[in-house]
Formats: structure tokens, C-alpha cells, sequence
């Protein structure tokens, strides 16, 4: 970026200006530092409004998610095959375990997390949901996703559409494949990209999109944002860089390399404010865990996780793997940063509602877009 320009002005939601220094020495008599605060104040003001809590209890919620996020993997391990998935309870503060055999409970219960007994594996019901991906879904079918805590894949359909033969066709279809409900949601989904609006985070062609995070060379977005070999200006209209890779539909993830006087740091920044969220790392977070997003038009807003490994039936085709959240988003916000505490989560793909009445919002996990394209989170 352009230094002097960009530290007045404080821009998009990830890309910075300047460089991270080391401090000086410090003698053997100096005091310790002090504990690094769990969120900014920026942070934990958007959990207070979007989530109705007050400092203190979202500082506990906090506390209690990163507790479950590392308690998570080793209640899995000991569960076994008899695991079926896990969430957090916001009201107690403690994940709890789906189990198929009632012998592995004890286990898991001494890993900390309590346990539900349920009727399927998170195996038997992710190979019921892979089957269902095969399938054609209508337009009418927003989305599909396994539910640890009713050990069943959930299928939403639109309100308005559910009579359609489609509709009752695939959902039949989607019965054969294994133990299914089905629900109701009010619109169907759709990506928020936006045209083009002055004093925005980047733009590719007349398309205004947010900026992910940083990653070591570049930054990460959503794929719909702009195809392979795009050009990437800036705010400003500068040249950032290009896109590097990308896919849409299928998955929703891209990475644009950065250059020209621009770079990266590992910051997602509150808006109108000097540098807001380090970024530490890249722990997912339980279902039922809070959770943040930064986008280019609607700021900070904050919800819960309200679903893993989702299946979105946007207009151009379906994305997997999605993660489904409460927070609200509005066009100009993909590919903008989901964040939990410090650890990112992923890029905003798409979602139904506004911030005004409301809405539900998807991501593309952080983890497998690095994976994907051998990328290096940048952490502080």
C-alpha cells in the first residue's frame, strides 16, 4: 500500500500500512508485559450489540470458546468411530459431544466436554450429505448440512418454494440418502459482491469486493470476486496485484498476490480506527461459538456458528463446505474476514437478509483455502 496515504486514511479490513517492528532490549529488571487482552475493544463491543451480552459475559464467552476450540480434537480422539460430531452450548459455556456407544461416553467425559448419546456416527451422516451433494439441487433448495445435535442432515428449503415439484422431487430424493429433516428459510442465498462504489477495500473489473486475510505474499478472498489472472486495484485505484487462483462455484476462495507499494500484515482492522484484531492463528471454532466479520460496507458484525460443511445452492451453482453463521452481511462484504477471538475462520462467500432486518451468512473456511493453495497464514 501506499504508506503516508493509508495511515491517515485506514482502510479495508485486513490490508495495512507499515511494518510490524521489533522492540528494543529490555534489561533483566524490567516488568513483565502485561497479558495480551483475549479481544479488542472493537471487537467485543460488535459481541455486545450483535450478540446481546454484556463486556463481561463477552469476555467469559470468549474464555469458554477457546477453551472448547482446544478441547475439541482430543473429545474426537476419544471418541473414536463412535464420534457424531460435537457444539458448543452457549448457555454453560461447555462443548458438548455427540457419541453412538453409550461405553465411549466416559472418555469423552474425561476430556472435560459432556455427551449426548445419538443414533448416527458424524461418518454415517457426512456420507449421507455426500450423497445428497451429488445430487441437482433446484433453485429452491437453499442449502444442506449435517446437525451433530439432532444426528441428521438438515436440508433448508425456501418457504415460498417448498410446493414446487422440484423442490418435493430432490427432497425425496435427498430422504433415500440417509436420516434427513427438513426446514424452512426465507430467501434464497446469493454472493455479496457489488458494483463499483468509491473508497472501497479493492476492486476487480466494475465488481467491489473485501479484502480476506493475510497471507504470506498476498491476501485471501472470495473466488467469486474475480477469475484467475484478474487485476486487483486498490481503494485508491492503484494496482495491488492479480488474482493468483480461484474457484467459483464448487468452492469460494481466491488469493491475489500483492506488490506495487502495498503489503500485508496480520491485522483485521475496526473501521475508522487505528489497527483493531491480531490475527494469532487459524483454531476453528465450535459450532455455537461466536464469531465476527469485518466487511467493506457493513463494518463489524458479530453472530454465532450455526452450522459446519454446509452445501450453498447459489443461482451459479453449489459451493461446498461452507460454514453457516447468524451474522448479517450486505453486498461489497465477500470475502471479508470471519474472525474468533484472534484465530481466523474464513471469508465471507454469501448469505440471505440485510443488516437492517436480519439474515444468516456463509463462509469459506480459512484452513482449507491455505491448503488448497499452499498458502502461509501471516500471524503475529
Amino acid at each position: 500500500m501506499r504508506h503516508a496515504t493509508l495511515l491517515r486514511t485506514g482502510l479495508s479490513a485486513l490490508l495495512v500500512i507499515g511494518a510490524w517492528t521489533a522492540a528494543g532490549p529490555v534489561s533483566a529488571s524490567a516488568a513483565p508485559a502485561p497479558a495480551e487482552p483475549p479481544a479488542s475493544a472493537a471487537l467485543l463491543s460488535a459481541m455486545q450489540r450483535d450478540l446481546g451480552l454484556t463486556e463481561k459475559q463477552a469476555l467469559t464467552r470468549l474464555a469458554d470458546e477457546k477453551a472448547a476450540t482446544a478441547q475439541e480434537k482430543k473429545a474426537q480422539r476419544a471418541a473414536g468411530s463412535a464420534f457424531g460430531g460435537s457444539w458448543l452450548d452457549a448457555k454453560t459455556g461447555r462443548l458438548t459431544v455427540a457419541v453412538t456407544n453409550a461405553e465411549k461416553a466416559e472418555a469423552v467425559r474425561a476430556t472435560g466436554a459432556d455427551t449426548r448419546l445419538v443414533e448416527h456416527s458424524a461418518k454415517t451422516l457426512d456420507a449421507a450429505k455426500a450423497r445428497i451433494d451429488a445430487l441437482k439441487a433446484p433453485s429452491g433448495v437453499s442449502s444442506w448440512h449435517v446437525d451433530p445435535a439432532t444426528s441428521r442432515v438438515v436440508v433448508n428449503v425456501v418457504a415460498a418454494e417448498q410446493a414446487d415439484n422440484d423442490v418435493r422431487t430432490f427432497v425425496a430424493k435427498a430422504r433415500k440418502a440417509g436420516p434427513v429433516t427438513v426446514k424452512t428459510t426465507a430467501e434464497a442465498p446469493q454472493t455479496f459482491a457489488a458494483g463499483t462504489v468509491g473508497g472501497d477495500p479493492y476492486y476487480t473489473g466494475n465488481v467491489r469486493c473485501s479484502i480476506g486475510f493475510s497471507v504470506h505474499g498476498g491476501f485471501v478472498t472470495a473466488g467469486h470476486c474475480g477469475g484467475t489472472g484478474q487485476q486487483v486495484r486498490g481503494w485508491d485505484n492503484s494496482y495491488i496485484g492479480n488474482f493468483q487462483g480461484s474457484s467459483f462455484p464448487g468452492d469460494d476462495y481466491a488469493w491475489v498476490n500483492v506488490g506495487s507499494g502495498w503489503w500485508t500484515v496480520p491485522v483485521v482492522l475496526g473501521w475508522g480506527t487505528v489497527p483493531d484484531q491480531l490475527v494469532r492463528g487459524s483454531n476453528e471454532a465450535p459450532i455455537g461459538a461466536s464469531i465476527c466479520r469485518s466487511g467493506s460496507t457493513t463494518r463489524w458484525h458479530c453472530g454465532r456458528v450455526l452450522a459446519k460443511n454446509e452445501t450453498v445452492n447459489y443461482s451459479q451453482g453449489a459451493v461446498h463446505q461452507m460454514t453457516k453463521t447468524s451474522v448479517c452481511a450486505q453486498g461489497g462484504d465477500s470475502g471479508g474476514s470471519f474472525i474468533s477471538g484472534d484465530q481466523a475462520q474464513g471469508v465471507t462467500s454469501g448469505g440471505w437478509g440485510n443488516c437492517t432486518s436480519g439474515g444468516e451468512t456463509w463462509y469459506q473456511p480459512i484452513n482449507e483455502i491455505l491448503n488448497r493453495y499452499g498458502l502461509r497464514l501471516h500471524t503475529a
